[in-house]
């Protein structure tokens, strides 16, 4: 009996031992599929401060926390055990997925690029100002349907990163990420949306620093959104042409991402420099191949009777 339990306590050690040394590569492995989300991840952060935008001050929080909620449910409870599912029986089922995931991310970076030069892409991205319990649940039931498509968005392109390692381990790291990502999003679009209000609590306290820093981060917050706004349209045709261009040569069309590998080829041996121009130039062709498809894609979306420009945004939700 003592024999059976020392042999048990080695086992365990053992095992303890194998899974010590592979916390390191889990960690690493979820770093690199949370970075092959980043695009997306900037565009949720910038999207979610407008579904408080108009809704009292003492209920951002909540709400805010709500929405969290069901992105975390969203990404655990239905996305997770779909994606892990398709991953072991139809691993090109995943890739034909992320290159539509890729042609989603395209078409919401040329059309926000493209009422952005018509000058109305205020009408899209900001929601009417909501007021009353009904609203408030309509809103949040918006801003999780889109959060929906997000992180399925953000789930598949982490779980293509990751889909070579075992089961197991595959699950654990998108659990991972899913946490990560949904904490640092979250807790950034808490910090935006009361930027405003510490702001103003410090541009009320007196005079001095504190006065002129509250009125900064006043007079900041939408430049703020601006910026966000900005950086995730770029990062979304760019991470969109870079799943296209990926996707296209797994799936056996090689010649587009050859052109890109010829173009990093040539600015190889320009010195130290040679390995931010190689991402330079793999970014730039992503970005414009990305925006290509995606003017191409609301072009044929726009001439189809339920894509005229009246309809809903789909970030809105419909709210």
């Amino acid at each position: 009996m003592a024999g059976g339990l020392v042999g048990l306590l080695d086992d365990v050690a053992a095992l303890a031992k194998l899974a010590a040394a592979s916390i390191d590569d889990v960690g690493a492995a979820a770093g690199r599929a949370s970075m092959k989300a980043a695009g997306v991840v900037v565009d949720d952060t910038a999207v979610t401060p407008t579904y408080v935008q108009g809704i009292a001050a003492e209920r951002e929080l909540p709400i805010i926390k709500r929405i969290a909620t069901g992105s975390i449910k969203n990404k655990l409870l239905f996305i997770l055990p779909a994606a892990l599912i398709l991953s072991e029986i139809a691993p090109t089922l995943v890739e034909i997925i992320l290159l539509g995931g890729g042609t989603f991310l395209c078409y919401e970076g040329g059309h926000k690029i493209l009422h952005a030069i018509k000058g109305d892409d205020h009408d899209h991205d900001v929601p009417a100002a909501v007021l009353g319990p009904e609203a408030e649940a309509a809103t949040i039931t918006g801003a999780i349907r889109t959060d929906f498509i997000l992180s399925a968005e953000i789930m598949v392109i982490s779980l293509k990163e990751v889909i070579d390692e075992g089961l197991l381990q595959r699950a654990i790291i998108l659990v991972i990420v899913a946490i990560f990502i949904t904490i640092v999003v979250y807790g950034l679009v808490a910090l935006i949306v009361k930027m405003d209000d510490v702001g103003l609590s410090l541009a009320k306290s007196g005079s001095g620093p504190m006065t002129r820093l509250g009125r900064g981060l006043v007079t900041g917050m939408p430049k703020l959104l601006t910026g966000l706004s900005i950086v995730g349209t770029a990062a979304m045709v760019w991470v969109g042409g870079h799943i296209l261009l990926v996707g296209a040569d797994e799936l056996g069309w090689h010649w587009p991402y050859d052109v890109v590998h010829d173009a990093e080829h040539a600015v190889h041996d320009t010195g130290s420099f040679s390995g931010v121009l190689e991402w330079l130039v793999n970014t730039g062709i992503s970005a414009v191949v990305g925006l290509a498809w995606g003017l191409i894609v609301v072009t044929v979306i726009s001439a189809l009777p339920f894509g005229s420009d009246d309809e809903p945004h789909p970030r809105t939700g419909g709210t």
